[in-house]
């Protein structure tokens, strides 16, 4: 009793003296939404009683939990994030969907629910505390304590036992978990591998593959085609460019042509030859890639050789063994890629030389993949 006085009279403190500037950036438009619902509680009215509640952080635990979600009627969900990309991707569910206010409103804000299901590393005491208190089971899946944070959970270690005491039910992504989180006091820990690889992919359509070692260009940005197209020669094998965004595909288009005519390659748009004979392939058309995937030889993962972009999705093309080449700024992909053995990390300068050692690259190969079976029996 005594730590949740503290600790709230702590967290009002914070919220007080953080006032002129929540007020402040609440005028920005990126802000605009989140940062009244969460801290002014405008438009965010609490959710249904009697519901199963789940609680992410942002776009990607919003994505790994759809294969629980849709175990489930729409109509007994309820939803909430921390993130405005994570509330856009939890609206086009049809899910009753909110952004998590800020913790001196969740006593009043919670009503009574089912059932509190928390991803990952979402560890705010009020939160659990309420809705146990207000009769719901409180579980936390897919949780997990990098090597990195560890040490920082062990210095609060007092913190986070209040926490645990109030969680019923946690399902970790491996041993090592387990046993990092028992040391901090969680209980009834059962190991379920990572939820984020039950989604796995799955080939639409069977593509040709050429008769030669095949690269692919996967989400590229404006300037990381060019990189790779610096970088190429037909020596290494046939080259496919899948542009990001279809508005840059006839950009990108022109730059292939720039590159290729002075060097003699063959190029061609998808949407015309309909293969990939061609020394370097644009495919101007959607839905694709996972089919690429299953083809290509090496995947270059771009999003990642742009600063603040942070990476694109490496458990696609691990799936299907591809060897992966990845920029280092994968900041938003971090939890992905401890997923996946064997894939390189490079400067854009280095692309040249990797490529032309492409045998000595390590096929990727995806690890712990987990199970949602567990969570689902947990909550019928």
């Amino acid at each position: 009793m005594l730590f949740t006085i503290f600790y709230y009279t702590l967290t009002v403190i914070l919220y007080v003296v953080s006032l002129p500037f929540l007020i402040y950036k609440s005028f920005n438009p990126k802000y605009k939404i989140a940062i009244p619902a969460k801290f002014f509680l405008k438009s965010n009215k609490p959710f249904e009683e009697n519901k199963i509640w789940f609680h992410c952080c942002s776009f990607g635990e919003v994505r790994a939990i759809k294969p629980i979600l849709d175990r489930f009627d729409k109509q007994e969900l309820n939803l909430s994030v921390i993130t405005d990309t994570g509330y856009n991707q939890a609206k086009e569910y049809g899910i009753e969907t909110r952004f998590l206010p800020f913790e001196i409103f969740l006593p009043f804000w919670i009503k009574k629910q089912k059932a509190l299901v928390v991803v990952e590393a979402e560890l705010w005491y009020t939160l659990f505390l309420v809705a146990k208190r207000k009769g719901a089971k409180t579980i936390l899946i897919n949780a997990r304590i990098s090597d990195a944070s560890y040490p920082k959970y062990k210095k609060t270690a007092f913190l986070y036992k209040q926490i645990f005491a109030n969680i019923d039910k946690i399902y970790a992504q491996s041993e090592l978990d387990k046993q990092r989180l028992i040391e901090l006091g969680a209980k009834n820990v059962e190991v379920i591998g990572n939820i984020k690889l039950t989604n796995l992919p799955k080939v639409t359509k069977v593509l040709d593959k050429p008769n030669a070692t095949v690269i692919t260009v996967a989400s590229s940005h404006d300037t990381e085609e060019e990189t790779v197209l610096k970088a190429y020669d037909t020596s290494m094998g046939k080259l496919i460019i899948v542009p990001r965004h279809p508005q840059r595909f006839d950009s990108v288009y022109e730059l292939i042509k720039s590159y290729s005519i002075p060097k003699n390659f063959s190029y061609a748009r998808y949407s015309q030859s309909g293969n990939f004979e061609s020394d370097v392939t644009l495919v101007d058309c959607m839905g694709e890639l996972i089919n690429i995937y299953a083809i290509s030889d090496v995947v270059i993962l771009c999003g990642s050789f742009v600063p603040h972009l942070g990476g694109h999705n490496p458990i696609e093309p691990a799936f299907f063994g591809c060897k992966i080449i990845s920029g280092e700024t994968i900041f938003n992909q971090k939890s992905l890629f401890e997923s996946v053995n064997g894939y390189t990390l490079i400067k854009a300068d280095d692309l040249e030389n990797v490529l032309k050692n492409i045998d000595n690259l390590s096929n990727s190969k995806l690890d712990n993949i987990g199970t949602i079976e567990p969570i689902v029996t947990e909550l019928i």
